[in-house]
């Protein structure tokens, strides 16, 4: 195999990638974005890699955005009773 086609099949692979996030949970998502930064940061890597890296980046980063917004959400609709006690309002 040449060196031109392990370079396009590792792109290829992680252009499929690129597209599917949704299924990563919050911590998963981060822990990749955060992979991804390093990777970036260190130049090593060839420009159609850094390109197609910085791609995925951008989707974790949506990802974990729309995650914490859930959260968020979710939060923001437990509230404090008269008594103190925490109760759950319905999310509108």
């Amino acid at each position: 195999m040449s060196a031109s086609s392990a370079s396009d099949s590792t792109l290829s692979a992680a252009s499929g990638a690129v597209s599917d996030v949704s299924h990563l949970s919050f911590e998963e998502a981060l822990a990749e974005l955060e992979k991804i930064v390093r990777g970036l940061e260190s130049g090593q890597q060839k420009l159609e890699e850094a390109i197609t890296a910085f791609e995925r980046g951008s989707q974790l980063r949506r990802h974990c955005e729309a995650k914490l917004a859930e959260a968020e959400t979710r939060i923001q609709a437990i509230v404090e009773r008269a008594d103190g006690a925490l109760t759950t309002r319905p999310v509108e």
